[in-house]
């Protein structure tokens, strides 16, 4: 029986509106909001396209202008800071510190929310200024962390 080699999908693909190389996935298509054209950038593995934007008419006007291994290599620095700042800015929700005075000395206090589908909940900490953990406890992923939450936390503890 003489079966279909599998798609690899690691090889490198290099066509007007496809290529595919080094990690990325760069894909020409019709833009369904107007007479354009779009390009999207997937990540391998991922489901949804990191980066999806207006791609350029060719010379006939009508046609996608072809991809190159120059707009490759752009559209992959783009999404790739897409993504970048994409987790800056979850690291900066689900992480959160701030020092608050109290009379032994000033204390970072820091509140890590732990995603879980089952059981979110956060963890808050308080260290002093060697950076010693004075305290740590379990909250509720939807506590807020203020200057005054975390001085009312430390003077009960």
């Amino acid at each position: 029986m003489n079966e279909a080699p599998a798609d690899d999908e690691a090889a490198p693909v290099k066509e007007p509106r496809l290529w595919r190389d080094d990690g990325w996935t760069a894909r020409v298509t019709k833009n369904m909001d107007d007479e354009g054209w779009a390009v999207e950038m997937i990540k391998d593995g991922e489901p949804e396209p990191a980066l999806v934007g207006p791609w350029t008419m060719g010379r006939d006007k009508k046609n996608p202008k072809p991809l190159d291994a120059s707009a490759f290599n752009t559209l992959v620095k783009t999404a790739s800071e897409v993504l970048r700042r994409h987790e800056q800015q979850l690291h900066a929700t689900l992480h959160k510190k701030l020092t608050v005075n109290t009379k032994s000395g000033p204390v970072r206090v820091t509140l890590d929310i732990v995603v879980d589908e089952y059981d979110p909940h956060a963890l808050l900490a308080a260290y002093d200024a060697a950076g010693e953990e004075l305290a740590r406890l379990r909250v509720d992923a939807g506590f807020t962390l203020t200057a005054a939450s975390a001085q009312a936390w430390l003077e009960g503890s």
